[in-house]
């Protein structure tokens, strides 16, 4: 897109004009008129102009070096301070042309320099330079936005379909099972908010979230003789129940998936215990994964909570006490810590998503 264009598309640009004498004022104010459409706005006064650009943003500012009160290094270190004129383009003009003043022009934040003996053409050309610079930023800025929002809506629907989908694939693992009543849902939810309590970073704590729901995606490779079973198991039945631990490892493992990964470790870990009697690897304490202890705590907790066909479902009370007292033993005590400290939002999402 020409550069002439661009600035014609843009709202209307601003520049800013400080010089002491009003006689260079009025003549820069007319020379940058007739340079494009731009809104100028001239000051006299070094201290007034600052003011007026910490609330006006300019897309062009030309100062003099030689004035009372403040000079023109002293206005550009001001303007450079703030925020919306870090990029503008800075003009210094100055009768004193000398290579030292010229340095620490460039050196304070100017752009250019300029002599007040320059012909006007050449003044017009080097200002006209100096706007299409400015448009060039303000278009490549606008683009830069529109881009950040497209990828922003994009990446938030890909998580909202990364979301869903683990959410329907877990619940087809869950109609297998005699239990139907959203117990993976409410294991994700419990998951994050011990996550949350233990103060992990957001994008961990919604990967657990979204991980928790596939911990018992192995059940799928268990008869249903032994799944669908309406009493308690034998030892030969427990044993194959057991298996689906690492069976869902293998089913998981492997991905290029961060997420898969980290549900790989999920599924494999979560029945093992801090202190060492877990399967199916008989992992202890820090050596279990620490998404895997936090869901051993959530899924726990759900269990207890819940109807099975076995056995009733426990007050919510006894199940926290047992999970407290389990500390140190079946899990982790900092995780038990970060249950304890979010009891009341579990307790929340136990009654939000009974049932689901």
């Amino acid at each position: 897109m020409p550069v002439d264009a661009i600035v014609r598309a843009l709202p209307t640009m601003r520049a800013l004009v400080i010089d002491d004498m009003q006689s260079n004022l009025d003549h820069m104010l007319r020379v940058i008129g007739e340079v494009g459409d731009l809104e100028c706005h001239g000051y006299s006064d070094p201290v007034a102009a600052i003011a007026a650009a910490g609330t006006t943003a300019f897309d062009l500012i030309v100062v003099d070096y030689v004035m009372p009160t403040l000079n023109g290094l002293d206005v550009i270190r001001h303007l450079r301070e703030q925020p919306k004129h870090r990029t503008v383009p800075i003009v210094m003009v100055t009768g004193r042309v000398s290579e030292d003043v010229r340095l620490a022009a460039i050196e304070t934040g100017a752009t250019d320099f300029l002599s007040k003996s320059v012909g006007r053409t050449e003044l017009k050309v080097r200002l006209r330079n100096l706007v299409q610079l400015s448009a060039a930023f303000h278009w490549m800025n606008s683009q830069a936005s529109l881009l950040e929002h497209a990828l922003r809506a994009a990446t938030r629907k890909l998580l909202e379909r990364e979301e869903e989908m683990i959410l329907r694939l877990s619940r087809a693992v869950e109609y297998r099972d005699n239990d139907t009543g959203g117990h993976t849902l409410r294991v994700a939810m419990y998951s994050r908010i011990i996550a949350e309590e233990l103060g992990l970073p957001p994008d961990t704590c919604r990967s657990i979230y979204l991980a928790a729901p596939l911990h018992d995606v192995g059940k799928v490779a268990i008869s249903d003789m032994v799944l669908r079973k309406p009493g308690r198991l034998d030892p030969e039945e427990f044993t194959l129940i057991k298996s689906h631990a690492a069976i869902g490892h293998e089913i998981l493992a492997g991905s290029k998936s961060e997420l898969i990964q980290l549900a790989a470790e999920i599924a494999g870990s979560h029945h093992e215990r801090w202190d060492g009697t877990g399967y199916p690897a008989g992992l202890r304490g820090r050596l279990i994964p620490l998404a895997a202890r936090i869901v051993a705590v959530a899924d726990v907790f759900d269990a207890l909570t819940t109807v099975r066909p076995y056995k009733a479902a426990m007050p919510i009370d006894e199940a926290v006490a047992y999970i407290e007292s389990e500390g140190g033993k079946h899990f982790d005590p900092t995780c038990v810590a970060a249950f304890l400290a979010g009891r009341g939002r579990i307790q929340d999402a136990a009654r939000a998503y009974a049932d689901r």
